[in-house]
């Protein structure tokens, strides 16, 4: 797929045979918003620029019109203790519902103390089974999703379908392969990508999409596992420029917008639309998919 190199880049996933039961999801799926952010690294490099960042993304999401928030890892930075309660400070001035998962910088213990003792979680919106689970490790940047974790992805997706609901699967290091000039952390087929894309098979007419941190290079994602997308979302804290817009090895997608924001994520008619919001300013960049 050719890479767009300003606003947007859009790209329509493939048509497919639908269940009856996604039939009656895609017709009363109804249109909402929510936000995507991730990798805070509060306290990085001790000292307060991320902090000052959350406070700035918090006072953007209390204007903004999305129904929830989505934090895909990284809380802090480094497994700093002292600075989970600094995180939550903030977080508890946003006046939507936020939900996070660990990331390799996040130890699990610490997580669990002060985010939430259940660590993999799941809940309900709009028609949409939205499941987060942790796949990363402290000593890795690579990604692992253990055996007791795909039976409970099992279950999961198996209680969607009774339920009738699409669903959105979110951990904080991608699934897909990727390679230079990519990051090269994922998961591999050893530690669980071969398993968990077999479930999915079994569900691809329900599963809209794998979303995830990790990357720091902003809106980064593949379509080659139609119906769903794959996407790893811009950091907080910071972002770099890994030249991906236009190289030529590059598959898959990128949005061409570098600077520090989060992302507004919108489900219904048919299309996911991502578009991504810099913070105290504007942009067209997005990512339009087409899902079933």
């Amino acid at each position: 797929m050719p890479l767009q190199r300003r606003d947007f880049l859009v790209g329509l996933g493939g048509s497919s045979i639908l269940s009856s039961s996604a039939l009656a999801a895609t017709r009363t799926l109804p249109e909402f918003t929510f936000h995507i952010v991730t990798d805070t690294h509060i306290g990085r490099q001790d000292n307060e620029a991320a902090l000052k960042q959350w406070k700035r993304v918090a006072d953007e999401l209390n204007a903004a019109s999305g129904a929830f928030v989505l934090h895909l890892g990284d809380v802090v930075d480094s497994g700093r203790e002292a600075q989970y309660p600094v995180y939550m400070d903030v977080r508890k001035t946003i006046n939507k519902p936020v939900h996070e998962i660990p990331g390799n910088h996040d130890p699990l213990d610490l997580f669990a103390k002060y985010i939430r003792p259940r660590i993999d979680m799941s809940f309900g919106h709009g028609g949409v089974r939205f499941v987060l689970f942790n796949n990363s490790d402290r000593e890795s940047h690579l990604g692992f999703i253990k055996p007791p974790q795909l039976e409970w992805l099992k279950s999961e997706l198996a209680e969607a379908a009774k339920a009738d609901q699409f669903a959105v699967l979110c951990c904080h290091v991608p699934v897909h392969t990727n390679l230079h000039p990519d990051r090269g952390w994922y998961v591999k087929p050893a530690d669980g990508q071969t398993e968990l894309y077999a479930l999915l098979e079994q569900h691809k007419n329900r599963v809209l999409g794998l979303f995830h941190g990790h990357f720091h290079n902003g809106i980064r994602g593949w379509d080659d596992h139609r119906p769903f997308i794959e996407c790893c979302f811009p950091s907080c804290c910071y972002n770099q420029d890994r030249k991906l817009v236009n190289h030529p090895m590059l598959k898959g997608f990128v949005v061409d917008d570098l600077r520090i924001g989060y992302t507004n994520v919108t489900l219904g008619g048919g299309k996911m639309i991502l578009a991504y919001k810099p913070l105290g300013a504007e942009s067209t960049a997005r990512h339009e998919t087409a899902i079933p």
